[in-house]
């Protein structure tokens, strides 16, 4: 199989982490991922926050967690029984959970396509994480771990400009053991091929 597929299909969401922190090397990789993403118009809109800070990354991880309203009643069953999100495991306090890297993705407020910028500019970091050996982890609707006081604070050390807010944050780290997560089956029917009628 082609390494890149191959790093597609075995590529999985890590939610336990060593505190050991990722290499300098793999992580400036990583970045280079996400800037090298396709983006709306060629406009390379997208900013990176890369935060190491233990005690940053807890209390936006806290503020995040501490908002997060979703009604369970809305998902079918458990997002991973292997590896439990916020929403499997009510005793999980940092929706980081306790990674040691956060990177925080920005759009501009006003563009149609911010979202969807960050979103390919993660999925790409995400991929380059694993093939490195690095465990990820999508975390989104960001603009909530930065609304309070201190992660207001937080934006202003950073320099986010005004004119952008928090799309979403990718979480890295080295997974806590050896175990990688299985794959859930492909759901089936999802492929549509629609018959060319020529009339």
């Amino acid at each position: 199989m082609n390494e890149v597929i191959r790093n597609i299909t075995r590529r999985r969401t890590i939610r336990r982490f060593k505190s050991e922190q990722v290499g300098e090397d793999a992580l400036q990789a990583i970045l280079q991922a996400g800037l090298y993403a396709p983006s709306a118009g060629g406009r390379q809109g997208v900013l990176f926050a890369v935060s190491r800070d233990n005690e940053v990354n807890e209390r936006l991880g806290r503020a995040k967690r501490a908002h997060f309203h979703i009604q369970a009643s809305s998902v079918r069953g458990n997002i991973s029984k292997e590896q439990p999100s916020i929403l499997d495991d009510p005793s999980i306090m940092n929706a980081f959970y306790d990674a040691p890297t956060v990177i925080t993705l920005f759009g501009p407020k006003q563009f149609l396509y911010a979202v969807n910028d960050c979103s390919v500019a993660a999925e790409n970091m995400m991929l380059a994480a694993a093939s490195l050996g690095i465990g990820s982890c999508y975390i989104g609707s960001a603009w909530d771990s930065f609304d309070d006081t201190f992660g207001r604070g937080i934006l202003a050390k950073w320099g986010v400009r005004t004119d952008y807010y928090a799309v979403a944050h990718v979480v890295l780290g080295y997974p806590s053991d050896d175990a990688h997560p299985t794959a859930k089956p492909r759901a089936e029917g999802r492929i549509l091929w629609p018959r060319e009628d020529h009339g």
